[in-house]
């Protein structure tokens, strides 16, 4: 038995994913650091065991309802935990947020601004008051009527449902309208009630064009098809659609992701005539404070919104208080520039991470354990240090904080260090070193020591010569006024800025038809898919070439195999239980809803007889279980797999799994995974690749393989820009491009342009001071 109140939490025989019989103990009420390469076990040990069970133990304290779902959650794999206080988790999570969510919402702001109107707000004379939820798009009390509080109105056109207007109907001139039979039914039933269907549309009488295109009527008529000889076809009942209510109906109705898209070509967007985009009710927008409606003050950046927030009552003196108390935090995360409506889907990861901790500084909570994940993405260095400053002030409150971090700041910053290594998949998993950050320099295998103790200069690399100019601008969108910039051809530029400085907004408008450009490759952070059923090898292409494989086999063969066989996107092979997910969701009434491994398949994803069939002595769902390390070995001898394998080795991928579900995915392994997929294409041609902060989530040694990857497509003759934070990798670029002071309306410049040594001494730059200290220490940046 432990002692109740042990200062350890104490994980014993951890073998969640990768990790090899664990034992750790962690100090509470500090501030720990988990480190390690990309793979090597960190978040298993922080999220997939400490956490997890944090959370079990929560389900297990609640109703007997909750408690029916760890059997199917599952526990973690862990010998024991004592010590373990409650847990809150703030992951960069990578579910697709709504369009009605937003800062506002996000960080809890938007219902004390509602409150502020609702109670000191100035009425018009003989208005009644309002209660705060008239006050917010999200409600019928106070959504727009016209738009339903979502600020935009979707509209058609008959230039954009009918593209070409020589052609006949019967040709097909309605674009919008669907294709197979259900296009042919509409034109037989325009047929029938006596439009001419082979006359060219333009020919058309104009209030003809308007009827077949727009109208809300939906008259039935008797059609009678035209015979194929082949085919007895009888009459039917025909109900005519317009060509707007059908693409209106398939975009509002439509479960099909791909219908859903091909409707909303035919859309256009345009703000809300009745309210003008600000998503409320005329009672709410008349009602205003400091001279403001609450959508002009849910506009403007938090900093500003702060000046005025100044009150003269009593009532008002105490809202705003409470109003500015919240928003400082989110301030001091250096997220000033925001405004409380901005959209949740425009944030990046990192944005949103912080935002969640800006409002848990706000919850007064203590004694709990906050495990983060990567709060420094994303971040420039003057950012970070705001960032161990918010750390530190949840740990004086009462609570343990653990992070999984790269940013060496970060780690030198903490009271104690976990190091996870020394390889990744399976050659990680083990606990290297538990103890305070000086200790770690005498761990021999340690990845992360090489970084954080080398003091040795970097070494001196000759800045490439550009061969051309790639000139962009002048730039008016979001906070850039008319910036002009020239990015130099066939080097590697690094774009820098603090958060919401422009850099995003500038290289964003780099496109093929900028001249100079050639062939585009833009490699974000989006996700390669938003379910399980898309994976690793599904994006690569290298399934393809598995199932292929499969189906050659004399075993398949003789039972008739073919390759669909093989897919778990299609019935036949696959379980039909979790249709080839592999996962069955399930739904949680007080928590998001989960994955669960699927009751009948175990998470395999195939039914029996499919997985009868053994490629050298493994069936498929073994196959897709293989890291691509071990799938390199296994496929050596397939050329077309061993390609694909040895470029996702080659951008430091080697410890994921093949079938592993994009849903499992950081952002910064899905933009590397896209790089893999461009490098293994032949590369004709000069390309310029755009890549918007590769090195998120990456550990220094990661980032040398990614940054070699990078300099060898300089040096085969390409152009490579990427937008960054890390200072050894903007040391090690040919030009740097920084863009600042500020950010939002304090940024939007081009504060300095030139080599790194030279932007390294600029006047009035946020990033000239740290990109000094690593021009003069050693990085990942070294040029192989």
């Amino acid at each position: 038995m432990h002692h109740p109140h042990d200062p350890y939490v104490r994980v014993r025989g951890a073998r969640e994913h990768n990790l090899k019989g664990v034992d750790v103990d962690i100090p509470r009420d500090v501030l720990v650091v988990f480190t390690g390469i990309s793979g090597s076990g960190k978040s298993s040990l922080a999220f997939g065991t400490i956490y997890a069970e944090a959370q079990r133990r929560y389900f297990e304290s609640v109703a007997p309802y909750a408690r029916r779902l760890i059997h199917q959650v599952g526990a973690p794999k862990v010998g024991e935990i004592s010590g373990l206080p409650p847990a809150v988790s703030l992951q960069q999570r990578r579910s697709a947020p709504t369009s009605r969510s937003s800062v506002g919402t996000v960080t809890n702001l938007s219902n004390s601004l509602r409150m502020l109107f609702s109670r000191a707000g100035t009425y018009p004379p003989g208005a009644e008051r309002l209660d705060s939820d008239s006050f917010s798009p999200n409600t019928a009390a106070g959504a727009c009527p016209e738009c339903h509080g979502l600020g935009e109105v979707h509209r058609t056109t008959e230039e954009s449902l009918v593209p070409d207007p020589s052609l006949s109907i019967r040709e097909g001139a309605i674009a919008a309208w669907p294709g197979a039979w259900q296009g042919k039914n509409l034109r037989d039933i325009l047929d029938a009630l006596g439009y001419d269907v082979d006359r060219p549309w333009r020919e058309l009488a104009a209030e003809q064009r308007e009827w077949i295109l727009f109208t809300d009527e939906q008259p039935v008529v008797t059609v009678h098809p035209v015979r194929d000889a082949d085919r007895i076809q009888r009459p039917y009942q025909g109900t005519y659609m317009s060509a707007r209510r059908y693409v209106m109906k398939t975009f509002s109705d439509s479960k099909s992701p791909t219908l859903r898209a091909k409707a909303e070509r035919f859309l256009s967007s345009a703000p809300c005539p009745a309210c003008g985009g600000s998503r409320l009710r005329p009672e709410a927008l008349a009602v205003t404070f400091a001279g403001h409606t609450i959508a002009e003050l849910a506009r403007l950046p938090l900093t500003e919104l702060m000046d005025h927030l100044v009150a003269e009552d009593e009532t008002a003196r105490v809202l705003t208080g409470d109003l500015r108390s919240r928003i400082a935090p989110v301030l001091e995360l250096g997220l000033g520039y925001l405004g409380l409506d901005r959209a949740t889907p425009t944030l990046s990861a990192g944005e949103l991470q912080r935002l969640r901790l800006a409002t848990q500084l706000r919850s007064g909570l203590f004694g709990v354990v906050y495990v983060l994940d990567e709060p420094s993405a994303g971040l420039h260095p003057a950012d970070t240090e705001a960032l161990l400053t918010v750390l530190a002030r949840l740990k004086a409150a009462g609570n343990s904080v653990f992070v999984v971090e790269h940013h060496l700041d970060v780690v030198r910053g903490a009271d104690w260090l976990v190091d996870v290594g020394p390889l990744a998949g399976e050659h990680g998993g083990e606990v290297l070193h538990s103890g305070p950050v000086a200790e770690l320099a005498t761990v021999r295998e340690s990845q992360t020591a090489r970084f954080l103790f080398d003091r040795s200069p970097a070494p001196v690399r000759e800045v490439r010569a550009p061969r051309g100019q790639l000139k962009l601008g002048p730039v008016t969108r979001h906070n850039l006024r008319g910036v002009t910039a020239q990015f130099p051809l066939g080097v590697l530029t690094a774009v820098t800025g603090v958060s919401g400085s422009g850099k995003s907004t500038l290289i964003g408008e780099i496109t093929e038809e900028t001249p100079g450009v050639g062939r585009l490759v833009s490699v974000d952070q989006r996700p390669i898919g938003r379910t399980p059923r898309s994976n690793l090898a599904t994006y690569t292409g290298l399934f393809d070439v598995v199932r292929k494989e499969f189906a050659a086999t004399e075993e398949a063969r003789a039972r008739g195999f073919g390759v669909g066989r093989f897919s778990f996107n299609v019935a036949g092979g696959r379980c039909e239980t979790c249709q080839g997910e592999g996962f069955v969701s399930v739904e949680l009434l007080f928590l998001p809803s989960t994955y669960a491994p699927c009751p009948d398949c175990g998470g395999a994803r195939y039914n029996p007889g499919t997985l009868e069939v053994t490629y050298r002595g493994r069936n498929i769902a073994e196959v897709l279980d293989l890291t691509v390390e071990s799938a390199a070995e296994f496929f050596a001898d397939t050329p077309s797999v061993a390609r694909s394998l040895g470029t996702l080795l080659d951008v430091g991928l080697g410890y994921l799994r093949l079938g592993q579900p994009a849903t499992e995915l950081s952002g910064g392994e899905a933009q590397r995974i896209k790089l893999a997929s461009e490098l293994q294409r032949g590369r004709r041609g000069h390309t310029l690749y755009l890549l918007d902060e590769p090195t998120t989530g990456l550990h220094p040694a990661d980032v040398e393989v990614l940054m070699r990857q990078l300099h060898g497509l300089v040096d085969a003759g390409h152009t490579v820009i990427v937008v960054e934070h890390d200072m050894s990798v903007v040391a090690g670029a040919d030009w740097v491009i920084d863009l600042g002071p500020g950010g939002g309306d304090a940024g939007g410049r081009i504060v300095a342009a030139g080599p790194p040594a030279e932007v390294a001494r600029a006047e009035g730059s946020a990033t000239a001071g740290y990109l000094a200290a690593a021009v003069r220490s050693p990085g990942p940046s070294a040029h192989a």
